[in-house]
């Protein structure tokens, strides 16, 4: 008998106080029996950060990545089917992190753990061309605080303050600085 993803409802208040930006979110994640919640957690923050402000150019959405290795972790197509925002998590190869490049609008990815600096510095050569892509990293110790907050059912505050974002739950708060490791500064 096949283990079933685990189910998270997860209630965001979003406020970017340097942008002036506040957003609400509940979210329902269905989380693969092999994810850990560190992973997750960096895809709950990749969707606020990454939400539109409105649905003109379609919703984003989580994807199925973790079920079909030929899907994102977080998509968002316009109203005819076009990949506007292609967004993953973790380590792709630059075969992966290349094929979204043709297929997106716009590439983001999140990279984290203590393997990610190794990772960026054999791959960013390879990604020299691309010209639509961001790659972000999130350290280590930061994503492990992140992952403590996991819970199945969450209520989660983010605010990004002088460039610095706060995620605060149950009186529990981390500090989370996002590393630009290519392209621009939006999120």
């Amino acid at each position: 008998m096949a283990i079933k993803a685990t189910i998270f409802k997860v209630s965001v208040q979003f406020s970017d106080l340097d942008r002036n930006a506040y957003s609400d979110h509940s979210l329902t994640i269905a989380r693969h029996p092999s994810e850990t919640d560190e992973r997750m957690m960096i895809r709950v923050l990749a969707f606020v950060l990454n939400a539109p402000a409105n649905n003109d150019l379609g919703m984003l959405e989580f994807g199925k990545d973790m079920w079909d290795p030929d899907e994102p972790c977080l998509i968002q197509t316009d109203l005819t089917g076009l990949t506007e925002h292609w967004i993953d998590i973790g380590q792709p190869d630059e075969k992966r992190i290349l094929r979204a490049c043709g297929r997106a609008k716009r590439v983001s990815i999140y990279t984290f753990g203590t393997t990610a600096t190794a990772w960026w510095s054999k791959t960013a050569s390879k990604l020299t061309r691309t010209n639509n892509l961001s790659v972000w990293q999130i350290p280590a110790e930061q994503s492990q605080q992140l992952a403590a907050l996991a819970e199945r059912g969450m209520s989660l505050q983010f605010t990004i303050q002088d460039g610095v974002l706060y995620i605060e739950a149950d009186g529990v708060t981390v500090e989370v600085t996002i590393a630009s490791l290519l392209g621009g500064p939006e999120q």
